[in-house]
Order: C-alpha cells, then structure tokens, then sequence
C-alpha cells in the first residue's frame, strides 16, 4: 500500500483525527512516514476529494453522489 492509502485507513479508522494522531496509528500498524510525506498524502487526499479538512482535522470525505441524485429526484 502507498502512503496515500495508509493515511486513508488511518483516518477511517481515527474518524476526526489531527497530523499527529495519524503518524501515532501509522506506527502502531508498522508503517512509518515522515511528516513531509504524510503532509503531500494528506494534500493529494484533500485534491482528490477524498478527505475533508476542519482546522487541523482530517476526515474522510462523505460521498456527495447520493445527495446530490435524491436531491435531483425530489426537487420541486
């Protein structure tokens, strides 16, 4: 697995979850990043949609998909 997707389970897994919370997970699972390569997966995570950003916290992004069809379906 590549860094993206190891910070991507450690933020499914934390739920809400700061910089530091994730490199703590990481070194339990046995996988070390450093702080730089854990900032460039949580930025390409953060472009791709895939996480969402609250101050220092991270979590992962809610599917707007279904919003947006059950929105689409009912409007007046």
């Amino acid at each position: 697995m590549d860094a993206e997707g190891w910070v991507l389970l450690a933020v499914e897994k934390l739920g809400w979850a700061t910089e530091r919370e994730i490199i703590r997970w990481l070194d339990e699972a046995g996988e070390e990043l450093s702080r730089l390569e854990l900032q460039r997966a949580l930025a390409a995570l953060l472009a791709g949609g895939r996480l969402e950003q609250k101050g220092e916290l991270y979590r992962r992004a809610t599917p707007k998909g279904a919003k947006s069809a059950f929105d689409a379906l009912f409007e007046d």
